[in-house]
């Protein structure tokens, strides 16, 4: 049964409709780019630690995501342990960290990675004697300053 003309223009409205959902994560999506570490504006917190802020916004596919680095003194913890809607993950690049989750303290060293999915009560010290230096990426909701 062939299409008249008059039905595929009923068509069209609903066709610019979907192309526009489609995209709708895609608009303000961030782009791919490199972050030279060195490059990355330095931020000293009040307990000792540094922070760099690498990127936040959201993905071409439409999830939050933020990401950072920290440098810890020894016995430094970022903040107390807490709980929130998206995940995390740690990406040990030096020293010696305790990443506890729910209770249960890990042991995490250089190349080491440590996650916790949404609405896990988490914390990371630095258990070594030197500074720690890690990356935490966070997904989902909030992650980009959003809610």
């Amino acid at each position: 049964m062939p299409i008249t003309r008059r039905a595929l223009c009923s068509l069209l409205p609903g066709a610019f409709v979907l192309k526009a959902w489609a995209q709708q994560g895609t608009a303000s999506a961030l782009p791919s780019a490199t972050f030279p570490y060195d490059e990355l504006p330095v931020k000293k917190n009040a307990n000792g630690s540094e922070t760099r802020a690498v990127f936040k916004g959201k993905l071409k596919t439409g999830e939050p995501v933020e990401v950072h680095a920290t440098v810890l003194p020894p016995g430094g913890m970022p903040h107390a342990a807490h709980h929130h809607v998206h995940s995390e993950m740690w990406l040990i690049r030096e020293g010696e960290t305790e990443l506890t989750i729910n209770g249960r303290a890990q042991r995490l060293g250089p190349g080491s990675i440590g996650f916790v999915e949404s609405g896990d009560e988490h914390g990371i010290k630095n258990v070594g004697t030197t500074p720690a230096r890690y990356f935490v990426v966070a997904i989902g909701p909030g992650a980009d300053g959003g809610r």
